[in-house]
């Protein structure tokens, strides 16, 4: 199937302006791209799409992903566990609704349930679901901290030797990237988030392990030393980080080649907007979020301009920043750190295929047909992409999961 999309306006992912041309698709990649009004005006296709001048994008990445926090702006849950035969319905809803938002991939930032994820990740490869290409996690995996602070599960016991255990495991299961929560977390318990749940020799070994078997870490850590251990594991992905000192920030620069970092910050603003019932009391998660924003608005502008690569992506799946509202991350990097429109377009497309080590987030040739046809102008508005309405279009791997009304046969 060849279909060409012509009088577009081009925004290509990297950075450059968006002008008009066209692009052809052959199969799942893209065959040419070509600029000028009457660009590819003599091109062969089985289908024809008139953008009629809308904007022509890449699709989105999102960098730090729970399908299996059940939230959606589809459907809300109340509690956070799920039953197992629950949770597969939420997580598979909420890779539908994640693709209906206009992101193409994702990358898992972990799960909560065992396996599921790579499940869901196999059935979106097979066309059996609707939802991104996934790079599946399994549980995070977070030991008991310090003064016994609990921040999620632990596999196969503690020291070197279970870190390898785990990673054996993670690759035996088909895991892509393995989640490890290395600092608290003080939304949850106030005062933990500097709490360090590794040893040295556990984030070694488990940096080697990784390396041997082919596996990527994520890993959540707020304050310096963790962002060490992180760093010194290897990481592919750091979040949070928000009170990373001068001599951190350096460490995050010097690994810029190797390591990306993603801030969240939706779930921060979403906990600052959020007007919850008396009953729940979110002054700690609040407190949090607007001490970490405060940080950020510092901290993420200046490794941006050090040449860090920074992604969007913000902890969705909390009833309070239900998944859906994944694109607000754009607005947020626009109004709170500093970046042009066309900026933060690039870290959901271009910098966001990085993470993913696929030829995605680019309109550029040989690259896979992941793209999205927006009404209007994201390069001067990116909020418009928080309107699933203004997708006229979602097409992935050259497949219309969303079909313009103009298009000829």
């Amino acid at each position: 199937m060849r279909t060409l999309i012509r009088h577009a306006r081009i925004f290509d992912g990297s950075g450059e302006a968006a002008r008009v041309g066209a692009v052809l698709v052959d199969g799942q990649r893209i065959a040419a791209v070509a600029y000028g009004d009457g660009a590819l005006a003599d091109a062969v296709a089985d289908r024809v799409i008139d953008a009629a001048g809308r904007t022509l994008m890449p699709g989105m990445i999102e960098a730090h992903a729970h399908l299996t926090w059940g939230s959606s702006v589809e459907k809300i849950y109340h509690q956070f566990i799920l039953p197992p035969e629950e949770l597969k319905v939420a997580a598979w809803r909420n890779a539908r609704v994640l693709l209906d938002h206009g992101f193409t991939s994702a990358y898992s930032a972990g799960a909560l349930g065992d396996g599921i994820e790579v499940e869901l990740a196999k059935a979106i490869a097979a066309g059996e679901t609707p939802g991104p290409r996934l790079v599946p996690s399994t549980l995070e995996r977070s030991p008991e901290g310090a003064e016994g602070v609990e921040t999620g599960d632990v596999f196969n016991g503690r020291g070197p030797a279970a870190m390898r255990a785990f990673m054996d495991y993670c690759r035996a299961q088909g895991i892509g990237s393995v989640k490890l929560v290395v600092s608290g977390e003080d939304a949850l318990k106030p005062g933990t988030a500097q709490h360090v749940l590794y040893t040295d020799e556990e984030m070694a070994e488990a940096g080697r392990a990784a390396r041997e078997l082919g596996l990527w870490i994520a890993c959540h850590a707020y304050y310096p030393k963790a962002i060490a251990l992180a760093l010194g594991a290897g990481a592919r992905i750091i979040y949070h980080a928000s009170y990373a000192d001068s001599e951190a920030a350096d460490a995050m620069v010097a690994a810029r080649d190797r390591t990306f970092y993603a801030p969240s910050p939706g779930v921060s603003i979403a906990a600052l907007e959020a007007t919850p019932p008396p009953h729940i009391d979110m002054s700690a998660m609040k407190a949090s979020a607007a001490e970490r924003m405060a940080l950020e608005a510092r901290l993420v502008p200046a490794l941006k301009a050090r040449g860090v690569r920074i992604l969007i992506g913000g902890d969705y799946g909390f009833p309070f920043n239900p998944i859906g509202r994944n694109a607000r991350d754009l607005a947020i990097f626009v109004e709170h750190f500093g970046y042009t429109p066309a900026e933060a377009l690039v870290a959901a497309t271009r910098l966001g295929g990085e993470l993913m080590d696929l030829e995605v987030g680019q309109v550029r040739e040989g690259f896979l047909a992941d793209l999205l046809l927006v009404d209007g102008d994201p390069t001067a508005d990116v909020a418009i992409l928080q309107d699933k309405n203004r997708l006229v279009m979602i097409m992935q791997d050259g497949m219309l999961h969303k079909a313009p009304e103009a298009m000829a046969a």
